[in-house]
């Protein structure tokens, strides 16, 4: 199937958002090695897809909040079909269908971005400014923004630059090794940190499920996928890892912004969990973005007073020491 409505998708955007900045009065040559207009415009190429994602972001918090709710059913056929994988499997697809719940919804919106990634990625491969003209001019570009967006620097590495890039190829782009190398280190560095802590908010908030295919989602989404850029990074250009870690970046604050507005429901194992468990001394803690929360302070305990003594069967009863008369003042 032909991916050229994504590639012609992908320019358009790229190049209203960079016209309109020119328009505003960003400027297009390089300022400190670097062309903020076309930065911006890819920045917003982000903004642009996660606003017409956002009602398919809010369909996949309502599916994971589903299949929260469904935890004590999943447990339970866990443990009436223990070592029965297969009729495990039957049974809790049954249960989701019954329930209208899809375990692959936490999946989508990703799944939805990877067209957009793929097809950033295939037009700034295509950047180099010794294309012949006719290849310049291919999904709606003009052979001036062709050449512009070819020149296109974050501190003097090109956008179409890679961490792998042979010398040859930075050689006809006019750029120093050494310093693409550097930028584009960093930015990788980045985008697995960021690529992490979006999936550790996530399951810090609504916790780790316990169906173990979901489970197993959970991990590969917080461990797999940042250990795969590691490597992967190598080969991304330079602008397509700042469309990622924009991406991520988006992605933390609208995440953290929707689990703020509809937090997630309250399980019964932690509604029933008995308060003697708990140290009166040590305070709780509300989770965060890496795992530390700010310390609740322990509610004051009200001071006793001391239990006196009632006197001994048969012992004397002993009067409390009289102080003496106020004198009169004459």
């Amino acid at each position: 199937m032909s991916l050229d409505w994504i590639y012609y998708a992908i320019s358009w955007i790229l190049l209203t958002w960079h016209s309109a900045w020119d328009a505003i009065g960003v400027p297009v040559d390089a300022v400190i090695g670097t062309n903020f207009a076309w930065i911006l415009a890819i920045v917003f190429l982000v903004v642009s897809v996660r606003v017409i994602l956002f009602p398919v972001f809010v369909k996949q918090i309502k599916s994971q909040r589903a299949m929260q709710a469904l935890q004590p059913k999943v447990k339970e056929l866990q443990e009436k079909h223990k070592g029965d994988r297969e009729t495990l499997q039957k049974e809790m697809m049954e249960l989701y269908r019954k329930e209208k719940a899809n375990p692959l919804m936490g999946c989508l919106p990703m799944f939805l971005q990877i067209p957009v990634f793929l097809g950033l990625f295939h037009v700034l491969r295509r950047l180099d400014p010794f294309k012949p003209e006719d290849k310049k001019t291919i999904y709606g570009w003009t052979v001036d923004q062709f050449n512009s967006a070819s020149n296109a620097k974050l501190f003097t590495a090109p956008l179409s630059g890679k961490f792998g890039s042979t010398a040859e190829d930075l050689a006809r782009l006019g750029a120093n090794g050494t310093t693409v190398k550097i930028i584009a280190g960093v930015l990788v560095l980045v985008m697995i940190a960021t690529t992490y802590l979006t999936s550790r908010q996530m399951i810090l908030k609504t916790g780790w499920a316990e169906d173990p295919q979901q489970r197993m989602i959970q991990r590969l989404m917080l461990y797999g996928i940042p250990a795969s850029l590691l490597i992967s990074g190598s080969i991304f250009p330079i602008g397509v890892i700042i469309y990622w870690v924009t991406n991520n970046l988006f992605t933390l604050a609208q995440q953290q912004w929707v689990l703020r507005k509809f937090p997630p429901p309250v399980t019964a194992k932690k509604a029933t969990a008995p308060a003697a468990t708990r140290s009166p001394v040590q305070p709780a803690k509300s989770g965060g973005l890496f795992g530390r929360g700010k310390a609740v302070p322990a509610a004051p305990v009200k001071a006793t007073a001391p239990k006196v003594a009632g006197p001994k069967p048969g012992a004397k009863p002993t009067n409390p020491k009289k102080s003496p008369p106020a004198k009169r003042q004459g």
